[in-house]
């Protein structure tokens, strides 16, 4: 399984991202997830988050979660770009591609990815309030 993760505080450019997809005859699901903030964080109006990373760690985990997916699922490849320091409302702070032989497997693996890395990576986010 092919993996890539980018820790940047530059905007995400999808349509790069879309332009540089590599993906062999066999597979048959392309599943992208963009995580946008929104203007709430709990019950603040917030502006933007700013986050933190601590990247190298970060990256061990990215890759603890990649090789558990690729025992549950026939995963062709994962890429991650997560953003650091400010990212203001309605800009995407994450995108995930998964592509798989199909949808159900690229589904289910985008969600575990997500999840997991909610729950173990290193990466903290600090709201900036309006």
């Amino acid at each position: 399984m092919r993996s890539e993760v980018t820790l940047s505080s530059q905007p995400i450019d999808e349509a790069s991202l879309l332009a540089r997809r590599q993906m062999s005859y066999g597979m048959g699901a392309s599943v992208y997830f963009a995580g946008v903030v929104r203007a709430a964080e709990g019950a603040d109006t917030i502006s933007a988050i700013d986050y933190e990373a601590f990247e190298k760690m970060a990256r061990h985990q990215f890759e603890a979660i990649f090789q558990e997916i690729e025992k549950r699922w026939p995963i062709e490849s994962i890429r991650l770009v997560h953003r650091t320091g400010l990212v203001k409302v309605n800009e995407a702070s994450l995108w995930v591609e998964v592509i798989a032989p199909h949808r159900g497997e690229a589904f289910a693996a985008c969600q575990y990815l997500i999840d997991e890395m909610k729950r173990v990576v290193p990466i903290w986010k600090n709201p900036v309030v309006s």
